[in-house]
């Protein structure tokens, strides 16, 4: 049977206001008092939903209940579940939760019960449909790098990290992240070396503008072509192709799945009772990645890879890092970073005075020189000699 539209609207504002009390926004009394009802009426209410749900709250005696209904201790126990484990979670993020707690109840229905509670916002309506710029068909033609900062760990309350992610355009699965205090050169190859390390050489790198990726003469200009920055030396030496986005909107692969990340991430590590950036991040190298790319990764239009092996004779330590050509002093020594670095004698020459090397700052802060193929120092973040260090190990060990 149908009820009126006056009667609809009424059972609705009821709702709202029962399941504000239920979810302890608000006390059953307060309940009775916004209705405009008496504490006595607002009981009889209570007892009518608890036992016919939203069929019973209607202004009538007789109907029989609707058989969908859900029992009001259930309806309890997901607002209690929300508000005291997961305030903060999104509908979707949440909603995969509730089996844990064996309740298996509709995605919608659960939506409709937060944002009626007060728990959730109502989300706006959108905007006019644009068209997505179609998927690279095959896995390892393009990867996105981007970073964002945001207050990833609750923990650390008013603390801003940046959250760099390293994503497959074919399929939008993640292959690397990582926290770090800003987005650097350095913090931007430790992505790249572990992606090329387990899956290969891929095509293209699709990014902003950032100082790091690009040379931009002038604010808003095309960046400057074959004017190599840091990455982009590394990455022309694996004959990787560098993609600059010109627009927010360009990105807007990436900028989504930073919408998803800051909604998901945040309340994983309140979950997990993460406190150290330390422990953020072996947490998402360990458990956080793989999840997520269960739940959003999606198939490639095409089956095969990209990604191309890595050439034997190619060392990667060597290529990411931040190498800077030096020439060497007459007592051997080379000034990089406020460093003074003794290189020792070596059977490829008497001495190395005058000539050009190229000093290496890797992505742990160690150092290296490199005198056409061959390595002829390694320092630690001091510039302290690492052989030397590793003798006098030795001597104190015996």
């Amino acid at each position: 049977m149908q009820y009126s539209t006056a009667a609809m609207v009424k059972a609705m504002k009821i709702q709202e206001v029962i399941l504000k009390a239920a979810s302890g926004q608000i006390l059953w009394i307060d309940a009775a008092d916004i209705i405009g009802v008496s504490y006595r009426t607002m009981k009889r209410w209570k007892a009518r939903y608890k036992q016919y749900g939203y069929d019973g709250i209607f202004d009538r005696r007789m109907k029989k209940p609707s058989p969908k209904k859900v029992p009001l201790g259930e309806v309890e126990t997901i607002l209690s579940l929300y508000a005291e484990q997961y305030m903060g979670f999104n509908v979707a993020h949440f909603h995969e939760k509730l089996p844990n707690h064996k309740i298996k109840r509709g995605y919608t229905f659960v939506k409709t019960l937060l944002q009626t509670a007060g728990l959730v916002k109502k989300t706006l309506k959108r905007g006019k449909h644009r068209r997505k710029r179609p998927r690279k068909p095959l896995v390892g033609m393009m990867l996105h790098i981007d970073g964002s900062p945001h207050e990833w760990i609750p923990a650390l309350s008013g603390q801003v990290f940046d959250l760099l992610v390293l994503m497959d355009d074919a399929t939008s699965r993640i292959y690397d992240m990582i926290i770090v205090p800003e987005e650097d050169t350095l913090s931007c190859m430790s992505l790249f070396k572990n992606c090329v390390e387990k899956h290969g050489i891929f095509c293209s790198l699709y990014s902003d503008r950032a100082s790091h990726f690009f040379f931009t003469p002038k604010a808003g200009q095309p960046v400057k072509e074959n004017h190599f920055t840091q990455i982009g030396r590394a990455l022309n030496e694996l004959d990787v192709t560098m993609i600059p986005a010109y627009s927010p909107e360009a990105r807007g692969r990436s900028e989504r799945k930073f919408r998803t990340l800051q909604g998901r991430i945040p309340n994983e590590f309140k979950l997990h009772n993460i406190k150290t950036v330390e422990e953020a991040n072996q947490f998402l190298k360990e458990h956080y990645i793989k999840e997520h790319n269960n739940r959003f990764m999606v198939l490639p239009e095409e089956p095969g890879s990209a990604f191309i092996p890595i050439a034997k004779h190619i060392n990667l330590d060597l290529i990411f890092s931040i190498k800077e050509q030096r020439v060497v002093n007459p007592d051997n020594t080379v000034s990089f970073q406020r460093h003074v670095l003794q290189i020792d004698a070596s059977t490829l020459r008497t001495s190395f005075t005058k000539c050009r090397v190229n000093v290496h700052l890797h992505i742990d802060n160690t150092i290296s020189i490199t005198f056409g193929p061959h390595i002829v120092g390694r320092y630690n973040s001091s510039g302290e000699t690492l052989k030397k260090l590793l003798i006098s190990k030795q001597r104190k060990a015996a």
